[in-house]
């Protein structure tokens, strides 16, 4: 797979799994510590837009900053802070749980996101991959995803501000739950087929 790289002030969408499909999250203090890294490696860099951390494979949707954003040591280098969280919860893991070897797939999975009109299709994936992968019914409710940073007014790390610069809040709420619905209707129709 051809590798977009990394350049200040574009949107990317970031994904990988496990190696050989094991699960990358093995207890909830695994999520919660992951996110603690992405703030600490990712934000200084980016605006993350949304994430998913599932099992076995994560989605974080984010923006480069700028270029006149970004710290001048890292201008030529935007992999390093990508490569500094991933080794650093790898190594984490490994440690906790006695285990040796590569803990992700070989190489992080990133695309450019080139429209807004994908990128608010892109978030509802993202948002909905609890639901899609049979771990949750109902997507709003499963905890480690940026869905709720969205739907409270809490203050969050997540940059929604933008997100509600390109579609208000019940639109957002509506694209959500129309994907939902669809996916469903999709499952049922296949179900029905294999009968």
């Amino acid at each position: 797979m051809n590798q977009d790289k990394f350049e200040a002030g574009v949107t990317y969408h970031i994904f990988n799994r496990g190696n050989n499909k094991e699960n990358i999250f093995l207890e909830t203090d695994n999520y919660t510590y992951f996110l603690g890294l992405v703030e600490k490696y990712l934000l200084p860099i980016c605006d993350i837009y949304a994430y998913c951390l599932l099992k076995n494979h994560f989605h974080i949707i984010l923006r480069i900053k700028d270029i006149e954003y970004l710290p001048e040591n890292i201008i030529n280098k935007l992999h390093l802070p990508f490569s500094n969280l991933f080794n650093s919860y790898s190594k984490s893991i490994n440690k906790k749980y006695n285990r040796t070897g590569s803990l992700f797939q070989e190489h992080l999975k990133r695309k450019k996101v080139e429209s807004e009109e994908y990128l608010i299709q892109l978030i509802a994936y993202v948002h909905l991959n609890p639901s899609s992968h049979n771990l949750i019914d109902d997507f709003k409710k499963y905890k480690f995803s940026s869905y709720n940073a969205y739907i409270t007014t809490k203050k969050s790390k997540i940059s929604k501000e933008f997100i509600f610069s390109l579609i208000d809040f019940d639109n957002f709420e509506y694209w959500h739950n129309e994907k939902y619905l669809m996916n469903k209707i999709n499952e049922e129709v296949l179900k029905g087929m294999e009968m």
